[in-house]
């Protein structure tokens, strides 16, 4: 979610989050063996049943103090061009 201050990801999830909601994740990512503690803040909202069949979740804006180093280790995972062959849940 790149147009979110300090960075952000989608947590697909039918939990009913309200904005500002402070949440903390442990996140593990695709080969790394340990997760990453990730706290935040819910700064968009996909509820059940969106129009457009679109998954329900939550968007998370990381904290100011971890911005740098949990945005890299995203960002090193995401497809890069049109050409990806995984779908993701990034806009």
């Amino acid at each position: 979610m790149p147009f979110i201050k300090n960075g952000g990801l989608f947590v697909p999830t039918s939990h009913p989050y309200q904005l500002g909601d402070e949440l903390f994740l442990l996140v593990q990512l695709l080969d790394e063996p340990d997760r990453i503690p990730v706290a935040g803040q819910v700064v968009w909202v996909t509820p059940v049943g969106a129009e457009g069949n679109r998954a329900a979740g939550v968007g998370i804006q990381f904290k100011e103090q971890e911005k740098n180093d949990i945005r890299h280790k995203f960002e090193q995972y995401l497809p890069s061009g049109t050409d990806a062959q995984r779908p993701t849940h990034t806009m």
